[in-house]
């Protein structure tokens, strides 16, 4: 079982997941942001409206999103579809630097019209670039037929 070839997670379920996370980020920061910054905050043009703002939509998604990969090597998107980040070299857990390159990775595959994060669909282990520069790779996460822990020994 251990010589497996893993299943690379392709683009569709890492979209889905990746929609239900932000979706989740903003039910999570919507409301002190409106109460902040009240309704004229989603129809402003600044970029960052003051620190709660800079704190919410900036280092709270960050910290939030590498910590759920520090602990379970996913975030609760990526648990829906059954998808685990590991490194790219051993299939093991990630470092914590490979964590936060993939992260900063984000802003480097979005900013050339999000061509980083198109690069899923047509690379061989379906990596973005933000999981090359970090050394990872996105697969199914291969769950045991029985719980062990169940079993008396």
């Amino acid at each position: 079982m251990q010589n497996e070839k893993p299943t690379y997670l392709g683009s569709w379920p890492r979209l889905g997941a990746s929609l239900f996370d932000s979706l989740l980020i903003f039910l999570v920061t919507a409301p002190p942001l409106l109460m902040a910054y009240g309704k004229g905050y989603w129809s402003s043009d600044e970029v960052i409206q003051g620190p709660v703002d800079f704190l919410l939509s900036w280092i709270f998604p960050a910290l939030a999103v590498v910590l759920f990969w520090i602990k379970t090597q996913s975030t609760p998107g990526k648990q829906m579809v059954s998808a685990i980040i590991v490194d790219a070299r051993t299939g093991s857990k990630p470092s914590t630097s490979q964590y936060i390159w993939r992260y900063l990775g984000y802003f480097v595959a979005a900013i050339p019209f999000f061509v980083g994060f198109l690069w899923i669909i047509f690379d061989k282990r379906k990596q973005g670039w933000h999981d090359k520069l970090a050394g990872t790779v996105v697969v199914k996460q291969v769950k045991p037929l029985v719980d062990e822990s169940s079993f008396e020994g």
